[in-house]
């Protein structure tokens, strides 16, 4: 015989389609509960099971479920009364029953204001009418941002620069919900490949910074008034390819720093990116791990060299070849089977999921493989300094041919 509990369970799955049934307005209708109709093997067992079942019935509390009997006959037990067929008659009682009154009076409260401003949104709250009742209490300041975005689709402001009158940080904590409801509203304005938020709705965003050092203090003098260490949102890269005014002195100059660069080296670790020697015709970027890929924003010239130095661990490679689906010519800087087997100190790595090809050669490939199963790692400081600068020698060298 089906338990008290196990019937709460089963009405409360059928709560949902209850509420979409109320979204399209329509009338109550009996629900009906299917209940386990198998005798119990004792007297006893039996009686507990009855007053269990009866205890919230309607004819015991007034309200609740209603249950229509049949009498079964059991050789050893004799004659028992079962559960033929569990029911909810009226709204009341099964919105009483499942403790829901005032939820129930909010989410109509809720659904009709939503709908008689925004109807297209009918589709939404029928899929996720839940989500409507989770949303209690903030549905007034919901609609105020959608009546603004609907109104300006195209912001291009911060959000705290929004001219709606919510707190400061309403938009930021129900970014979920919002982005959902927006994409009902105004798909045409939105960027469906972009996740962000800011993105996807044409707001304006804290910009990734992208570090730097000018390894030539001649193109940190000439165009940044000797500052060799600068960092620079994403979005205003472009700086280093205007000619001439970079110059806060206002110095023209003829051509522009990424010009007069032969090498760009990017490397992972902070303190290897803050003791990078001085190198002529060089710049030296922070990768940050996988913030490489924010670096897909700064157009190179073909002839400019790229030297990508990180971790020899699987996540090290996996940059390296994030980086090289960004500048083909990329080039891996004490990344070889030599200086991991001089160096290497038995450390333990990150284990990789990664399973599709990478942009590897094949000696990449075969060190990248070895670290990934043995789930070894080698850390880029842990490379003496000689070996740095033997190769920035060589790498010298080739730039002056």
């Amino acid at each position: 015989m089906i338990t008290s509990a196990q019937l709460k369970e089963k009405a409360l799955k059928k709560y949902p389609a209850f509420l979409q049934d109320m979204i399209e307005g329509k009338r109550f209708e009996r629900i009906t509960i299917a209940c386990d109709k198998r005798p119990a093997n004792t007297l006893a067992e039996y009686q507990r099971q009855l007053d269990d079942l009866n205890s919230l019935s309607k004819e015991r509390k007034g309200y609740g479920y209603t249950i229509e009997w049949v009498n079964v006959n059991k050789k050893a037990l004799g004659t028992q009364a079962l559960p033929q067929q569990i029911f909810f008659d009226q709204e009341v009682d099964f919105v009483r029953f499942l403790k829901k009154e005032k939820e129930v009076m909010a989410f109509r409260k809720n659904i009709s204001m939503v709908l008689s401003e925004f109807p297209a949104l009918k589709d939404w709250a029928m899929k996720y009418p839940l989500k409507v009742v989770e949303a209690e209490g903030i549905w007034t300041d919901i609609l105020k941002v959608l009546r603004y975005f609907q109104q300006n689709p195209s912001p291009n402001m911060y959000i705290r620069q929004l001219p709606i009158e919510v707190h400061t940080k309403f938009i930021e904590r129900n970014k979920g919900l919002i982005r959902e409801l927006l994409d009902n509203l105004i798909p045409e304005y939105a960027s469906q490949k972009e996740n962000n938020f800011e993105r996807r709705f044409n707001l304006k965003y804290a910009q990734p910074l992208i570090r730097m050092r000018f390894l030539d203090q001649d193109i940190a003098d000439r165009f940044f008034n000797g500052l060799d260490d600068i960092s620079i949102p994403i979005d205003r890269i472009s700086v280093l390819t205007q000619k001439g005014n970079c110059n806060a002195a206002g110095q023209g100059s003829g051509t522009t720093p990424i010009k007069m660069v032969r090498n760009i080296f990017i490397v992972e670790n902070k303190i290897n990116f803050l003791s990078f020697p001085a190198l002529k015709d060089s710049m030296l970027i922070w990768g940050s791990g996988y913030g490489v890929a924010n670096l897909k924003c700064l157009k190179l010239p073909s002839n400019v060299a790229v030297y990508y130095w990180g971790d020899m661990d699987a996540q090290g490679f996996e940059i390296l070849s994030q980086l090289r689906g960004i500048f083909p010519q990329t080039i891996s800087l004490l990344m070889d089977r030599e200086t991991f087997e001089s160096y290497f100190e038995n450390d333990i790595g990150t284990p990789s999921p990664v399973s599709v090809r990478l942009h590897l050669t094949e000696e990449e490939y075969e060190l990248y493989e070895t670290l990934k199963q043995n789930n070894w790692r080698l850390e880029q400081e842990k490379i003496p300094q000689k070996c740095l600068l033997k190769k920035l020698e060589e790498i010298e060298a080739i730039s002056k041919l």
